[in-house]
C-alpha cells in the first residue's frame, strides 16, 4: 500500500513551484515524481489546499437506496436470479450488473448456494447413508430395477 507524500514535502514542493521554478525541476530536486508536483499544483490551484486526499474508508453504493425493494423481491420470489433483479432496477431507473448486485449481497451478508441447474439448493443436515439405501425396496416399475425374487 502507498503512503501520502508529507504535508512538510508538500509545501516545499509547491513553495519551489510558486517561486518560479517549472515541475520538472522540483521532481528533480525533491526526488519525486513529475506526475506527482504536476498532481499537487493542479489540486493546489484549484483547492488551495496541500492536504492528502483521504485513503480507504467506506464507499457508498448506488444500491443502498434500494435495500428494501431487493430484500423485498428476493424473500417474495426465492428463484429471482441476479439479471432478473438488474433489469427490475433498470426499470426503475438504476442500471447496474449482476455481479454487483451478487457482491452487494455478499457484503449485506447475505449468501445463495445453487446447484449445477442454477438453483437454490438446501443443505441436507445429514444424507442417508449405503445401510438406509439397501434397506429400501426398489419400485418394481422403476428403470433400473432389479426384478423381485421369490423365495420358495
Amino acid at each position: 500500500m502507498t503512503k501520502s507524500y508529507s504535508l512538510d514535502l508538500r509545501r516545499r514542493v509547491a513553495r519551489f513551484v510558486e517561486a518560479g521554478h517549472p515541475c520538472h525541476a522540483a521532481a528533480r530536486h525533491f526526488e519525486v515524481s513529475v506526475a506527482f508536483v504536476v498532481r499537487l499544483m493542479a489540486a493546489y490551484r484549484a483547492t488551495g489546499s496541500l492536504a492528502a486526499k483521504p485513503e480507504g474508508g467506506w464507499r457508498y453504493s448506488k444500491l443502498d437506496p434500494h435495500r428494501e425493494f431487493l430484500i423485498r423481491r428476493v424473500t417474495e420470489k426465492d428463484d429471482i436470479t441476479m439479471p432478473q433483479l438488474a433489469a427490475e432496477l433498470a426499470a426503475r431507473g438504476t442500471t447496474v450488473t449482476p455481479a454487483s448486485i451478487s457482491h452487494w449481497f455478499i457484503r449485506q451478508g447475505y449468501s445463495f448456494k445453487t446447484n449445477a441447474a442454477g438453483q437454490r439448493t438446501r443443505t441436507l443436515r445429514r444424507a442417508p447413508g449405503a445401510r438406509a439405501l439397501a434397506h429400501q425396496a426398489p419400485a418394481a416399475h422403476a428403470p433400473g430395477a432389479a426384478p423381485a425374487r421369490v423365495s420358495g
